[in-house]
């Protein structure tokens, strides 16, 4: 019922904000109806970002963590595509209806964003040119979708970089985030110990990862922080060129937000600028 009252909402919404909206499973033989919305810029050096907000696998922030990130972005000169991937939704959080049904889990998500992320791919941009690079960016439990991609998906479906923010990593241990593993895996699968390590980001890096963004806040009261610590240790394993900025405040949620997180956790923005840059200069 959420995500249907959400598709109802959402061209409205779209309308009154002159954003465009695609459905990424309309030519498919999927019956899923699938939303990206994009935010694109003319000329720019052709960096598109792919962004998928958090909310634990169960709803999607869909204003600090989409529209205003993805208006950051466009400001920025880089196109930005905001996914409304399938998630378990709130009807279930409530009821546990999947102990019954199967309803939206793992591999959804998953498979919304290798779809994205091939739509994107194929795309035209003003001059005929498609995109060089598109990154994926995700926040919380979408900072676990966005790695994901570069650990589940076949290479030709991979994106260029990840941008992880204070993600949700691990399914298994102490620091499990317990509300993303059951919207991800499903009541009646949330005590599968293959699924569970299959979905562990920290236990599958592969050797040739693309150059991951890795943020978080050690203050953060909702995804314990040590999440970030077992990615940073798995890539720094694999000698993965990546970064990894650790603030000591700013806690969970913050977004794109000029005004959440602290003064200090904002600084992430900038952080990201700079390094797109770097590894943009390196292609």
């Amino acid at each position: 019922m959420y995500r249907t009252i959400t598709m109802m909402l959402l061209p409205l919404l779209l309308a009154a904000t002159g954003q465009a909206q695609v459905d990424i499973w309309e030519h498919s033989q999927t019956t899923e109806r699938v939303i990206l919305t994009p935010y694109t810029v003319s000329g720019g050096d052709g960096t598109a970002v792919i962004i998928c907000p958090g909310g634990s696998y169960f709803w999607l922030d869909h204003e600090t963590e989409g529209r205003e990130t993805a208006e950051w972005l466009q400001k920025n000169g880089i196109s930005a595509f905001v996914l409304d991937y399938r998630t378990a939704e709130v009807p279930d959080f409530i009821f546990r209806y999947r102990l019954l049904f199967r309803g939206n889990r793992y591999p959804d998500p998953q498979d919304d964003l290798r779809q994205a992320l091939d739509y994107v791919r194929s795309l035209k941009r003003d001059d005929g040119t498609n995109y060089r690079r598109i990154g994926v960016m995700g926040f919380s439990a979408g900072g676990h979708l966005a790695m994901s991609s570069v650990e589940l998906f076949d290479k030709e479906h991979w994106p260029d970089f990840v941008t992880a923010v204070y993600p949700v990593v691990t399914m298994d241990g102490e620091c499990v985030h317990k509300r993303s593993r059951r919207g991800l895996l499903g009541e009646s699968r949330v005590k599968d110990t293959a699924l569970r390590d299959l979905l562990s980001l920290e236990r599958h890096v592969p050797d040739n990862c693309p150059p991951v963004l890795l943020v978080n806040c050690k203050d953060d009261p909702v995804v314990d922080y040590r999440n970030s610590v077992l990615l940073d240790t798995a890539l720094t394993e694999k000698n993965i060129a990546h970064r990894y900025v650790q603030f000591e405040t700013g806690g969970h949620g913050f977004g794109a937000s000029d005004t959440k997180g602290t003064e200090e956790s904002r600084k992430w923005k900038s952080i990201f600028m700079e390094w797109v840059q770097q590894i943009n200069g390196k292609w």
